[in-house]
């Protein structure tokens, strides 16, 4: 059965909303929920997912629903539930909650100090709430996707006049005075800042640095188109700066996708004019390209290396050489089991994950390649060596991201464990704020029932893992480690070591 219901004018951020779409999903006789506002791409997105045709306007709040008739209805009556819960005018102790604010002026002008905003609205509408947060003379953090390129670097070359920062948009992931905002962990406050054109990349950099004994000042998202020829660094470059004016920031670390190569010389020039050492990670770019080691900067190949670099420089010590995988377990496959499959929540894990593995001689298909890698004809059927990422768009249309509903990682762990040509199964776990709170127990019964199979076939699997996180996370990430491992996962310590280690296993 397939049903939908709207709310008009009932407008709900984007994180609450992928959160209300699991919590749907996860009922039994449920199989796919989503809820989003009515914009063009969202209704068709509900119609490539399956979920009919809906007739709603973009204010418009629009649940759809698709699975058993009692099951729909129950998942209604949730939403129902779930949206009517308001906050209550009493405190709960004699004092009034304080006014619901409904504009960005009026937040203002109740607390002058304030001086970010947080934009989460449906990617068109974007660019016009950050200008008016900018005119205000708010930083602004844009959460939104799917804003028009035009428009990105309208806001920015805007905040930029006006001596303002904007992280994003697509800016998953910020830490500003100990805040987490978005897709962030739990880390102590320290001396190391990060100016992160990748949310999960920023992630792994900060939890390693909580993990190692150190922490962070600022973690500053910019958004993952921030780096292209055409935007030009605006926002890297106003961190790096604003990052090297700051008294409790004594290292800063930049990370990023390969950026245009111009860009890309253009921010290591300027990192060199600092005062402040800078631990740059360009993933699968050339050092030598921009001048490599040296005048205040220092070159990491991994995100796990810029995190212990940028420790030990914090510590005056000279950063550690990278390191190699640490001794392993080999397994003893069956004939024929001879492929590495990868399938990761985070997109900067999949991407560091295929350039270790191309440098293990695994060229691996992706929905979303390296250079160098084979693009999935099919996204729903693996080829050979296949390293996923099921964050990207062609999995998530219609549901929510794995990280926040880690169903889908789950459901295609267990078919890829299924293929008899798979040796090795290579995954990532990300902790923190916006993920799953329970993120791996449907994860340990796909890979018990992919055990089992195995055993019966005649067949031996390995599966390694990363778990992004601390243990001050609300998932507690030595809790999960232990879990993991007594599943017989082995759990390596950063996501670079896993994927090096998945890669040395493969036969």
């Amino acid at each position: 059965m397939r049903e939908h219901r709207i709310y008009p004018n009932r407008y709900q951020d984007s994180v609450a909303l992928m959160a209300l779409s699991a919590a749907l999903a996860e009922l039994p006789g449920v199989e796919t929920a989503s809820v989003v506002m009515g914009t063009g791409a969202n209704l068709d997105n509900l119609r490539e997912a399956g979920l009919g045709e809906v007739d709603a306007g973009p204010g418009d709040l629009v649940v759809a629903v698709l699975g058993e008739e009692e099951a729909v209805a129950r998942a209604l009556e949730l939403a129902d539930e779930r949206l009517a819960e308001q906050p209550s005018g009493d405190a709960g102790d004699g004092a009034v909650a304080r006014r619901t604010l409904r504009t960005l002026r009026q937040a203002v002008e109740e607390n002058p100090a304030h001086n970010l905003a947080l934009i989460s609205v449906p990617g068109p509408y974007a660019a016009a709430e950050a200008l008016k947060a900018l005119r205000l003379g708010l930083n602004v953090m844009v959460f939104s996707d799917n804003v028009p390129l035009d428009q990105e670097i309208e806001i920015k070359r805007f905040a930029e006049e006006r001596d303002l920062l904007v992280m994003g948009p697509d800016c998953g992931t910020a830490i500003v005075n100990g805040l987490p905002l978005g897709f962030a962990n739990v880390v102590r406050r320290g001396r190391i800042g990060v100016v992160g054109a990748s949310g999960t990349g920023t992630q792994e950099i900060t939890t390693r640095v909580h993990q190692l004994g150190e922490g962070i000042s600022q973690a500053l998202g910019t958004g993952g188109h921030d780096l292209s020829a055409e935007v030009g660094a605006i926002s890297m470059l106003r961190g790096l700066r604003a990052l090297a004016a700051d008294e409790e920031t004594d290292v800063i670390v930049l990370v990023s996708k390969p950026p245009a190569e111009t860009v890309a010389k253009t921010v290591v020039e300027e990192a060199r004019t600092l005062d402040v050492p800078v631990v740059i990670c360009f993933l699968g770019a050339d050092p030598a390209a921009f001048g490599g080691d040296g005048q205040g900067v220092h070159f990491a190949r991994t995100l796990a290396g810029s995190a212990d670099a940028a420790v030990a420089l914090a510590r005056g010590e000279t950063p550690p050489a990278e390191s190699a995988a640490p001794p392993y377990d080999q397994v003893r496959f069956a004939p024929g089991q001879r492929y590495l499959r990868g399938v990761f929540t985070g997109g900067t894990f999949c991407y560091e994950a295929q350039l270790l593995a191309q440098d293990a001689g695994i060229q691996a298909a992706s929905n979303t390649p390296v250079a160098g890698n084979l693009a999935l004809a099919d996204v729903r059927a693996s080829t050979g060596h296949t390293i996923l990422d099921l964050g990207d768009d062609a999995f998530t249309q219609g549901r929510p991201h794995p990280m926040i509903d880690p169903l889908p990682r789950d459901e295609r762990l267990l078919a890829e464990a299924a293929d008899p040509a798979t040796a090795v199964v290579l995954f990532d776990v990300v902790l923190g704020y916006g993920s799953a709170d329970d993120p791996i127990s449907g994860l340990l019964k796909a890979i018990g029932e992919a055990n089992a199979r195995a055993g019966r076939e005649g067949r031996a699997l390995a599966f390694v893992a990363h778990v992004c996180g601390t243990d001050d996370d609300p998932q507690d990430r030595s809790a999960v480690v232990a879990r993991l491992r007594e599943a017989g996962v082995l759990v390596a310590e950063n996501n670079a070591q896993a994927a090096a280690i998945a890669a040395g296993m493969t036969p």
